[in-house]
């Protein structure tokens, strides 16, 4: 009887997995053969195997490992100090309260900030340095991008470290390992699956990127993001866009597979 009730309660999850994950990755397995004249072909993956579109892979890859380990650089000891505060859960509130504001907003608003008459700007003016090009640059992409995700990287990583026994740590300090040998030793290791959940939450969605290579980086930052929404978009060559997304869901289900947990 219990488990019919089981199976009765996952007959919901089961169809929304079929009709909004399952359904959508074999249409768009199905558009990948066709070309922008509605004809079968195998061309489109012949093409993703060209310069161009391999160059826009590496492309992808470099700007959301760099995204990924900065947001990992400044996300760990965010999480540590957190756990180590009075009123963690105000803070944390505060960490993730600009998820809750919408991306645009979010990209308009770091459009004035380092336009050339924003904050950024007059700030730089004011120590000396004078006015810079700051939009439109690799350093204003992954500035913004660090930004958005940094909540998705502390989340986990805080979590881990929550769960952590500290007496584990006492002990490692007790037998005299200093502060760095206990943290490399002892502490990364047991969080080691929270920072393997924050870079998956970081790296997988950096590596399709469209609206701040658009509005941040002024497509000087071309992302297999970009190129989907320009075959979708401009050219109407669904054909290849959906082929490069069969390859970003491919890279996506490897890195998944890569770090996930092996217990």
């Amino acid at each position: 009887m219990k488990s019919n009730t089981r199976n009765l309660y996952l007959i919901p999850y089961v169809l929304w997995i079929l009709l909004f994950v399952v359904a959508p990755i074999l249409l768009i397995l199905y558009y990948s053969f066709f070309d922008i004249e509605g004809q079968f072909t195998l061309g489109n993956y012949k093409k993703f195997f060209t310069p161009v579109y391999l160059r826009m892979t590496l492309s992808s890859f470099w700007y959301a490992f760099l995204i990924t380990a900065f947001s990992l650089i400044i996300a760990y000891p965010t999480a540590y100090l957190l756990t180590k505060t009075k009123h963690k859960q105000l803070w944390l509130l505060l960490i993730i309260l600009p998820t809750w504001i919408n991306l645009l907003l979010k990209a308009y608003a770091f459009l004035g900030i380092f336009g050339t008459f924003g904050f950024a700007n007059s700030f730089l003016e004011l120590i000396g340095i004078g006015r810079k090009q700051l939009l439109f640059t690799d350093f204003s992409f992954v500035f913004v991008s660090v930004y958005i995700f940094i909540p998705f990287m502390v989340l986990p990583i805080y979590n881990a470290l929550e769960k952590l026994n500290p007496s584990l740590v006492d002990a490692a300090r007790d037998l005299g390992a200093s502060w760095w040998t206990t943290f490399r030793r002892v502490v990364f290791p047991l969080t080691l699956d929270g920072v393997k959940s924050g870079c998956q939450a970081v790296f997988i969605p950096a590596l399709s990127l469209f609206m701040i290579t658009r509005l941040i980086a002024g497509n000087r930052v071309i992302t297999l993001g970009t190129a989907i929404e320009q075959h979708f978009l401009v050219t109407q060559d669904w054909g290849m866009g959906s082929t490069i997304a069969v390859f970003l869901i491919i890279a996506m289900a490897i890195i998944m597979v890569a770090t996930g947990n092996r217990k």
